[in-house]
């Protein structure tokens, strides 16, 4: 199997290809329904969807304030994976959970990227009612590193717009 992310690095289109090789990666390696980036500002404590495979219920968007609350405190602060398996986990911390329900989707991980110390991002990963069992959250956890690549490639390339 060709590496997606290897490949899409290589193309001259980025970072829009780095992220598109990223987001194809994180569903084939979880398979996952519903998969999105996000992009975390610690500066300005915003959040920036940067890729989604489905970009009519979730399109790439301008940035939005992180709320504080229990998701923050244990994505961004702690560095841990958030995981939900069920709607009504969901609807704690995302507002757009009937939105995520019509979809299909009933659990979710918002897996952090991390680089330096600092979480650059979160890879979001949706799919039905229980879908994520210690062995497919195991199986999650490479993408950590082509989420580095990726990420780091976006910050880089966009600054300054």
């Amino acid at each position: 199997m060709i590496d997606p992310i290897a490949a899409a690095l290589a193309l001259p289109d980025q970072p829009g290809a780095g992220l598109q090789g990223l987001g194809v990666l994180a569903e084939q390696v979880t398979g996952a329904r519903l998969v999105t980036l996000m992009t975390v500002d610690p500066d300005t404590g915003e959040g920036e969807r940067i890729w989604s495979n489905m970009p009519g219920p979730y399109p790439v968007s301008g940035r939005k304030p992180i709320g504080i609350g229990p998701w923050t405190d244990q994505v961004i602060d702690r560095q841990e994976t958030f995981v939900a398996n069920d709607i009504a986990s969901i609807a704690v911390v995302f507002p757009d959970h009937p939105l995520i329900l019509s979809l299909g989707c009933e659990s979710v991980i918002n897996l952090p990227v991390i680089v330096a110390g600092q979480v650059l991002g979160t890879i979001n990963c949706l799919d039905g009612a229980g879908y994520w069992t210690p062995e497919r959250l195991a199986g999650a956890q490479v993408l950590r590193l082509p989420g580095a690549a990726a990420f780091l490639l976006h910050r880089l390339l966009s600054k300054g717009r």
